[in-house]
């Protein structure tokens, strides 16, 4: 007896899939965790699910906030919204996991370690995850990994990239024996710039469909176009940041 997960993106991230492969264990734990936060144990209806956040990821004393970058939890909060459903054009469904989890990386080469926290909310159609990824690197004339070719736009008067992916799909095995990973289902991603400027550093907003469909591109851009804008920090394009 087996059980079939379809975990990340191959391409989540700016980083694609070296993000991925570090990523991939934490989210699915973190993700079967948050769903147990949906039963009610009162005995009354089944409630949407709340954020569950991890610990948070501390470098020489100071928290994600203290650093001026947002923390995996305050993605999700934003992400977690109520009308989340509605946005996704299936307003009858209710979310079953909403997680969120603060990680970095380190490449070889760089001496800095990179932030990319993340979240992800779950419903029966959709899975949405909204990550951050604080490497300096511009958006305009990003190329993502595994030749998936990119659609340069704009998006809330920021440089934004459109691309397709893939997830992968994990089967774990109930005897205990070795977990299968393969193809998993389409997924479509918007990579947008943290500012006007393009000058480094991007948010990004991913959707898969359980169905196996392609995800509409018009579903993705009005759900970031939705969610961007409430980040802390978020300043509108002309507006003066402080």
């Amino acid at each position: 007896m087996a059980e079939d997960i379809d975990a990340l993106p191959k391409g989540a991230g700016m980083w694609g899939q070296v993000v991925a492969g570090l990523l991939l264990v934490p989210a699915l734990g973190l993700g079967a965790w948050a769903l147990g936060e949906t039963a009610d144990t009162g005995g009354g209806p089944p409630r949407p699910a709340a954020c569950s956040a991890g610990e948070p990821e501390e470098s020489r004393g100071e928290t994600a906030e203290a650093r001026g970058r947002l923390s995996g939890d305050q993605l999700c909060e934003a992400l977690n919204r109520p009308d989340l459903a509605r946005l996704l054009g299936t307003p009858g469904e209710m979310a079953t996991s909403a997680n969120g989890s603060d990680g970095s990386l380190k490449l070889v080469g760089e001496a800095r370690d990179i932030a990319t926290p993340t979240s992800e909310v779950e419903f029966p159609t959709y899975t949405v995850t909204l990550a951050a990824t604080y490497d300096g690197r511009p958006v305009a004339g990003y190329t993502p990994f595994g030749g998936h070719s990119a659609e340069e736009r704009t998006v809330l008067g920021r440089p934004a990239v459109l691309y397709s992916d893939q997830t992968i799909s994990i089967r774990f095995r109930l005897d205990g024996s070795d977990a299968e990973t393969g193809p998993g289902v389409p997924a479509r991603t918007v990579v947008v710039a943290r500012d006007a400027k393009d000058s480094g550093g991007s948010y990004e907003v991913t959707l898969w469909r359980r169905d196996g469909a392609v995800p509409d591109d018009a579903v993705l851009l009005r759900v970031a176009a939705s969610i961007l804008p409430t980040l802390p920090g978020w300043a509108p394009v002309g507006a003066v940041q402080q």
